[in-house]
């Protein structure tokens, strides 16, 4: 009989959505990269095929029965596919990829797809994984795993043992949550939080998800950070704080209103050995309250923000879920989310052994998931420097023109913070967006989990 890890409810929530809707294209992320250089197909599946043997994660299969439970068998076979040049669109793959899911009762979170491009030598590759049992950090965990099997003729080499799924599901188990629930018990706001970044509309008369972006130049993002560092606060407390301003005009009110929305966090500040190095589910989400005032320093909010994150971080293996649970309340701490997506890291031994085998990877791409929530800042830095927001959205909830009017006003209130002094009032950065109305999200048409 295969192995089996018990999962809390409070985190199989993706998994429970997608095992009763699985095309839906929620909680679906991903990764891409050009390929330059020789690619023999055979070892690259036997590549794939080592890390699967290799990786726990990757052999675990859905259960909900009785209890959420992971079934971890003893073998599977990796999902590799590869299209020739002019026989799939890629704009158009990607979606159908996206859209087609994971049947999560089999094992296999994550699949290979490649797709030659017609130049001599260069293929795409892309990862398309489940956040439900991976996330990105996980992945490019994955990919340089691959990488020194690929190298190494096929078969990965050995190495020092890392914690799995098992070692991080037992950790959790034996947490007392007893302080944690006393923390956020304390420190949520009495007043209910406005949630979303849009004053209430219409119907949209559209479906599905999509996507909305703006971006910052290089110049603008090295703007922004040299003023956050000056003042002592890191780039998610600017992102955050630019969020938080969005809920507080969404509130249409004036004075002082509590605001709430959701943070990714990375889950891999806990006490267990070798966990930067453990392959799952294992980044987070956890709800960011804090009280904007329109007349209190832009500073103030700032310092809130970083205080509240760098309290937290204590607790970033609680889910939002427990955290609900614990506030005994019907309102909802969250309706949105802002996504910081890791910044890429460059491996100079690897990239050095591909190198000398011919082998280059191009710049990495990725397409961050929907999920349940209404809308999604995610934020990624590129290579150069500069940085995309793209607000993903339920078209049921906000239509793509009300994303776009979102992502603009968020990059235009980042643009406009480094020429101001943290001494002025919240109430003068929140004048760069006079004249422009708040989107507006419609109702929704059924209740929606947290």
């Amino acid at each position: 009989m295969s192995p089996t890890v018990p999962v809390p409810w409070q985190r199989s929530e993706a998994l429970l959505d997608s095992a009763v809707d699985r095309y839906t294209g929620r909680h679906v992320e991903q990764l891409w990269w050009r390929w330059s250089g020789p690619l023999d197909m055979e070892r690259f599946v036997a590549a794939w095929q080592s890390v699967m043997d290799r990786e726990t994660i990757l052999r675990a299969a859905f259960e909900w029965e009785a209890k959420p439970r992971l079934v971890l068998r003893a073998d599977a076979c990796p999902e590799v596919v590869r299209h020739r040049a002019d026989t799939a669109d890629w704009d158009e793959l990607l979606e159908q990829d996206r859209l087609h899911g994971f049947d999560v009762s089999r094992p296999g979170p994550l699949r290979i797809t490649l797709v030659d491009t017609g130049e001599p030598g260069v293929t795409r590759v892309l990862l398309t994984f489940h956040q439900g049992l991976l996330d990105t950090r996980s992945v490019l965990l994955l990919r340089n795993e691959f990488s020194r099997a690929y190298l190494a003729g096929g078969a990965l080499p050995g190495g020092e043992r890392r914690p799995d799924i098992r070692d991080w599901m037992d950790w959790l188990e034996g947490q007392d949550t007893t302080t944690a629930r006393d923390f956020f018990r304390r420190t949520l706001p009495a007043r209910t939080p406005a949630v979303l970044p849009a004053l209430p509309g219409p119907r949209t008369r559209q479906h599905g998800h999509g996507r909305a972006g703006a971006r910052l130049t290089t110049a603008e993002v090295a703007r922004l950070h040299r003023w956050a560092a000056l003042r002592g606060l890191p780039d998610s407390s600017v992102l955050h704080a630019a969020w938080a301003l969005l809920l507080y005009r969404a509130a249409d009110t004036s004075g002082p209103v509590p605001v709430g929305f959701g943070i990714t966090v990375s889950g891999r500040g806990i006490a267990l050995d070798g966990v930067e190095r453990l392959v799952g589910p294992v980044r987070g989400c956890l709800p960011m309250t804090a009280v904007v005032d329109p007349a209190r320093p832009i500073g103030g909010l700032l310092a809130d923000l970083r205080d509240r994150a760098l309290d937290m971080a204590a607790y970033e293996w609680v889910s939002t879920r427990q955290i609900q649970e614990w506030a005994g309340r019907s309102a909802r701490l969250l309706e949105s989310l802002v996504c910081v997506e890791p910044a890429p890291r460059a491996l100079p031994g690897l990239q050095a052994r591909l190198d000398d085998a011919g082998i280059r990877y191009g710049r990495r791409h990725t397409g961050a998931a929907y999920s349940l929530l209404p809308v999604t800042l995610s934020v990624r830095e590129d290579t150069d420097g500069s940085r995309g927001l793209t607000v993903l959205h339920d078209r049921t909830r906000i239509s793509d023109t009300d994303a776009a009017l979102l992502a603009d006003q968020c990059a235009r209130l980042l643009r406009r913070l480094p020429v101001l002094d943290a001494t002025e009032p919240v109430a003068e950065l929140l004048t760069t967006l006079a004249g422009t109305k708040p989107p507006r999200v419609a109702p929704p048409r059924r209740a929606t989990r947290t």
